[in-house]
């Protein structure tokens, strides 16, 4: 069991308060690191934060993605227990690889397509039909996530993406657009358990139910396939402490994004349950297998 626990972070918000004061009330030593303020030898353990080699377990709260996968790579590089794994951070992390993790383990996700060219894009979504939902292959909060209702619509997201000069949007992530009803489902999985769901609904004006957007929350009581369904996905990124986003159907739940930074504020608030103090006995088990 871990006696020791950091929590690496670049922002710190609820989530890694509600994760400390967890800690400290398990009777952990506990930590908050900020990534931002060290310069790590990549050949020198002795570099990394002093908090960070007395601790167990490493649990990397990072909101910036490429900040926190590559603070991962380097404490692994050196040994070190990292909850969300280098692994599990790259393919949660990037759209299209979980998409192809959960198509490889046949979980149901929407149908998904990916062009490598503005122009392929807009032909392709032409010759689909419209309409179709465009994402960046790496982002958070529902930013950059489009609607494309037609060729108009296309045209004007491509010339967007061209304007920011960001290489990663030169890759077209494009997924069926799902009639769905107007709310999703998040589950919070943590290790091999749902500890946590709820529903995301979206608000009068947008079509995302993300919560950082205006949407409300309300707590989801799944059914035993549903969350099977929820442990398929996270398992299929890695394991770890995931947020699982899926879709009601006529033909059941499908899977669109599987989140390996997942925020919970909002449904431990829905809920009442404690998913710092579910998170922190998950990481406290594994730190001594």
């Amino acid at each position: 069991m871990a006696n020791a626990i950091s929590i690496l972070s670049d922002r710190l918000r609820w989530e890694e308060k509600a994760l400390y004061k967890s800690a400290l009330s398990m009777g952990l030593k506990a930590s908050i690191v900020d990534a931002k303020s060290h310069t790590l030898d990549i050949l020198d353990e002795s570099s990394l934060p002093a908090e960070v080699r007395e601790s167990d377990v490493v649990l990397q709260r990072c909101v910036s993605h490429y900040r926190g996968l590559y603070y991962a790579a380097v404490l692994e590089r050196f040994g070190r227990l990292v909850v969300n794994s280098f692994s599990t951070s790259l393919i949660s992390g990037n759209k299209l690889l979980t998409s192809l993790e959960l198509a490889k383990r046949g979980i149901p996700t929407p149908r998904t397509y990916v062009s490598f060219s503005d122009d392929s894009a807009v032909e392709f979504m032409d010759r689909h039909g419209y309409p179709m939902v465009v994402k960046p292959i790496v982002g958070s909060w529902g930013r950059m996530v489009a609607k494309v209702d037609d060729r108009d619509d296309a045209s004007i997201i491509v010339e967007f993406r061209r304007m920011l000069q960001d290489p990663t949007y030169q890759v077209y992530y494009l997924q069926e657009y799902v009639r769905r009803p107007p709310r999703d489902i998040r589950a919070v999985v943590v290790g091999d358990s749902v500890v946590a769901a709820e529903y995301r609904y979206q608000p009068p004006d947008d079509w995302r139910t993300n919560i950082a957007r205006g949407g409300r929350a309300e707590p989801a009581n799944l059914r035993e396939d549903e969350r099977e369904i929820m442990l398929k996905a996270a398992e299929a990124v890695g394991g770890g402490v995931l947020g699982v986003d899926a879709m009601e159907t006529e033909e059941g739940l499908l899977v669109h994004e599987v989140n390996g930074g997942v925020e919970f504020h909002g449904v431990s608030r829905a809920t009442g349950i404690d998913v710092a103090s579910k998170i922190v006995e998950y990481v406290k088990s594994i730190a001594r297998r």
